[in-house]
């Protein structure tokens, strides 16, 4: 892979190239895809999903901050601005025709990871992650299961192994009436968006970090074809024709979500009383003891403030770290040999891990999110039922006033029964990942009657 191909301005409809020296540097391409995707009605949509706590958390009769995934992803994005910037510095000096020649700067490698960042959770489910789990159940396990033989190998995998990445390159590319091209962002964007840059099929066909899920749904295919195309990644043996090795400053947005939810999950916990504050302070300190200023942290009195000061200590060292191993291992990753996440080879990852285990133990699987993720199975599956029954009913034919009446509820767009059965069902899928928490439950309330 090539860096000027990889950083390629072109946006989807485009019929003239863009050219980096010819940018207006008081509006440059990518800043314009960081705007368009905060303005973004699907974006706003995450200030009402769950990241990991379910929210509002009562901690008696005190009401405590959690992060949702609209706040998580701002952060992630802050994060991944600064990974991208001290990278591109980098690579501006080892490659200076990238400067010289077309006139990229190192501010365009973090604006690229940073809206990439900030979409990577665009396409998740309400209820936190438990969301893409209850769709897949709901056709591997559930009443879906019954339009297993209308549905090719790949398309019934698209719905079993429901994917939010593959959601979020739907939501950021898929024309709507009026709307060509979604939201149009730079195909170097979307190439830094692509965590998985492979189809459902095969499943895991190797060990290498970009096979780990999948990145786009068959509806997609071919447009996710043309960005690969325009951008160069080079094409996956493991999975010959539908698979592709990784964007580079992908690995820089992945490693910006993994620093914020190791360090800022932690913090929630530690927050909400779930980890005990002296606990989880040897941790953090056991992170950043090559950082830390021992007299300013022992004056301070308020352990907000002394957690406040570790957390951002932690969040430097790590994007430090975390483009070292970027930039030591950047030849490996342009021709895809890099197989893992950058955090996972860095020197702090012992750290990482323990406050990784630490926060599954006591928050991840705390009573509120267990109650969380048990509801949200229920209400995503009813909502599945519900939908899909009767949209395929109206595609048959076979459909009761009732059913119209439930359609007639459903935005416009997710409305249409000309399609194949898989489009019918993916649209009713992606509808029900498109809701907030409160959404559903409002929806599901509303179909039960128990509100009018």
């Amino acid at each position: 892979m090539i860096w000027e191909q990889l950083l390629s301005l072109k946006r989807q409809g485009d019929t003239s190239k863009r050219l980096r020296k010819e940018q207006n540097e008081t509006r440059l391409g990518f800043e314009v895809d960081y705007d368009r995707v905060i303005f973004s009605s699907a974006f706003r949509s995450l200030q009402d999903k769950t990241q990991v706590m379910p929210m509002p958390i009562s901690v008696g009769s005190k009401k405590e901050f959690v992060h949702t995934r609209l706040t998580h992803s701002l952060e992630v994005s802050v994060v991944g601005r600064s990974l991208g910037r001290i990278a591109g510095q980098q690579i501006l000096a080892k490659y200076p025709y990238l400067k010289e020649v077309h006139g990229y700067q190192f501010n365009d490698f973090g604006a690229i990871v940073a809206a990439a960042a900030l979409a990577h959770d665009i396409g998740n489910p309400p209820f936190g992650h438990s969301g893409e789990k209850a769709i897949g159940n709901f056709f591997k396990q559930g009443p879906g299961k019954q339009y297993r033989s209308e549905l090719t190998y790949v398309e019934y995998q698209d719905l079993i192994d429901f994917e939010g990445n593959a959601n979020g390159f739907k939501l950021l590319t898929e024309s709507k009436a009026g709307v060509p091209g979604g939201l149009r962002l730079s195909y170097a964007t979307l190439g830094a968006f692509m965590k998985y840059p492979k189809a459902s099929l095969p499943k895991k066909p190797s060990s290498h970090i970009a096979d780990k899920k999948f990145g786009y749904f068959q509806t997609e295919s071919d447009f996710f074809h043309e960005v690969v195309a325009e951008i160069g990644l080079l094409a996956n043996p493991s999975n010959p024709g539908t698979g592709f090795f990784r964007h580079p400053l992908t690995y820089l947005v992945e490693a910006a979500d993994d620093i914020c939810y190791t360090i800022i999950d932690f913090e929630d916990g530690i927050n909400l009383g779930l980890v005990a504050e002296e606990y989880a302070l040897e941790y953090l300190i056991k992170l950043v003891k090559d950082t830390i200023n021992t007299k300013k942290y022992n004056a301070m009195n308020s352990s907000s403030d002394r957690l406040s000061y570790l957390r951002a200590l932690a969040i430097n060292t790590l994007i430090q770290d975390a483009v070292e191993v970027f930039i030591k291992n950047e030849d490996k990753i342009l021709r895809g040999e890099f197989e893992s996440a950058l955090l996972d080879k860095g020197k702090y990852q012992a750290q990482v891990d323990d406050i990784i285990k630490l926060s599954v133990d006591k928050i991840y699987q705390c009573d509120e999110v267990i109650d969380k993720e048990l509801a949200g199975y229920r209400l995503i599956s009813d909502l599945l039922e519900m939908y899909s029954s009767a949209l395929i009913n109206i595609k048959n034919g076979n459909d009761t006033n009732y059913d119209r009446l439930l359609v007639k509820s459903l935005p416009e767009n997710y409305r249409s029964t000309e399609g194949s059965t898989y489009n019918i069902l993916l649209d009713t899928s992606c509808f029900v990942a498109s809701l907030s928490d409160s959404a559903a439950v409002h929806i599901h309330d509303k179909l039960m009657g128990k509100t009018v």
